[in-house]
């Protein structure tokens, strides 16, 4: 069976960047019939907040992203010391006790001399005396010695990889004070839970190839790995500055629709045309993980609003009934409203305004050269209720009263009422104006 998992650390908020690993890996697992498990890295008590784990679960279900099961690292700490024990056991993990600082001055003086900046393993020739008076001193980390040799793959979308292992850091698996790292805890359940597929971002290539290391020094066999793109702005700048203004809740709140955010997200980075689906389902049925690059791709949050305005135009006003009532649109004139309206908003938020527009009445948008014709063309109108006839009779008055006609005839009137030089069509904004247009 295919598992796939989405491990956030509940450190803050899910934005649009871990959003692509989430979308992928549910992506993957539906469409092969599989599980998706939504795994917490909350390994971190002191960073981990229980309102980020909600909003994780939150954020997506609001998207349609349903997990089969979910699993917390915080709740799974004895299997890591299990899998600590063994891989000292096999010497594999030893102990280390530079301070940072030391271990910042040993890359720059590798750097000086134009080598990679890889640990030298000076702990592995301690002596037990001189490890006890260092632990005492000072505490001490953990590293997973690899073994020098290539760790090879062959990517779901970069392609075959080959990594030389001498080329790289032991990786630090236990922090000074025992905290766990990401790279062991992932290692350790991505056995235990049966995990057969990773999609994540590219900046993950280096630890995969340390993780499949550490799976096959375990016993595990290692998924099969894909890495994504990662995201940029619109001009290839650095996004990581930004992702805290694309919060998915930020996003929610501003009106975005789920389904413009999924449409995007599932395409973006791919050969394949973004466009815009109805709901997950759809998105799931189109995704193909083999279209997508590896390439930096250009996110811009500016292109969710036309996606959120096409979505919106395809509902029906059953969809949106609880919206337009919470606006206090009349039971009778939901339909003729939400199809007056539909076409002319960029979020649901917009349906309150239009309401207000049609029920208070507009401020009007009159230019001095048309404010007699204005209130010439005001006089002439009854009052309400209008119906689908109102306005061509109306203009059709108007014009013999005036003499106007063409643009001359219907834009000022059109500014007028609403307010606007543009908009839906004035035969069916009539029937809905609550109130007679007035100068006032």
């Amino acid at each position: 069976m295919t598992i796939t998992r989405f491990a956030p650390s509940p450190t803050g908020w899910l934005h649009i960047g871990n959003l692509r690993a989430a979308l992928f890996n549910y992506a993957i697992a539906r469409q092969n019939g599989g599980q998706f498990v939504l795994r917490i890295d909350d390994t971190d008590a002191e960073r981990s907040k229980e309102e980020y784990v909600e909003g994780v679960k939150e954020d997506l279900t609001w998207l349609g992203i349903k997990w089969d099961r979910i699993e917390r690292q915080s709740q799974r700490m004895d299997r890591y010391e299990l899998a600590k024990e063994r891989l000292i056991e096999m010497g594999r993990l030893y102990e280390c006790f530079e301070t940072p600082t030391e271990l910042d001055l040993k890359r720059k003086k590798q750097l000086n001399m134009g080598k990679p900046p890889v640990y030298d393993r000076a702990a592995l020739s301690l002596t037990d005396a001189e490890k006890d008076a260092l632990r005492a001193e000072r505490g001490s980390h953990w590293r997973f010695k690899l073994d020098h040799e290539r760790i090879e793959w062959t990517d779901g979308i970069i392609g075959d990889i080959s990594i030389d292992a001498s080329s790289v850091s032991d990786p630090v698996l236990f922090k000074n004070g025992g905290q766990i790292l990401y790279t062991l805890a992932s290692v350790v359940d991505d056995i235990e839970m049966g995990i057969t597929d990773v999609v994540r971002g590219s900046d993950h290539v280096t630890n995969t190839a340390t993780q499949i290391q550490i799976m096959q020094a375990l016993g595990g066999t290692p998924p099969r790995f894909a890495h994504h793109s990662l995201l940029t702005g619109p001009q290839g700048e650095a996004l990581s500055k930004r992702l805290g203004t694309l919060a998915l809740r930020d996003l929610r709140k501003s009106g975005i629709a789920p389904e413009a955010i999924l449409s995007l997200m599932a395409r973006l980075g791919s050969s394949d045309p973004v466009e815009l689906r109805a709901n997950i389902d759809e998105v799931i049925a189109g995704f193909d993980i083999s279209k997508f690059g590896s390439a930096p791709t250009k996110f811009d949050a500016a292109d969710l609003g036309p996606l959120t305005a096409r979505h919106l135009a395809t509902l029906s006003h059953e969809d949106v009934a609880e919206t337009i009532s919470a606006a206090g649109v009349p039971a009778e004139l939901a339909e003729p409203f939400w199809k007056v309206v539909r076409d002319n908003i960029n979020t649901l938020d917009d349906v309150a305004g239009w309401w207000v527009l049609f029920r208070d009445g507009a401020t009007p948008l009159v230019d001095d050269e048309d404010r007699e014709f204005i209130s010439q063309a005001f006089y002439l109108l009854d009052n309400p209720p209008y119906t689908s006839e109102t306005w061509g009779n109306w203009t059709n008055l108007v014009k013999t009263e005036t003499g106007r006609k063409g643009r001359g005839l219907f834009m000022p009137l059109r500014k007028a009422v609403t307010g606007l030089e543009r908009g839906p069509e004035m035969a069916d904004v009539m029937p809905l104006l609550q109130v007679k247009p007035t100068l006032d």
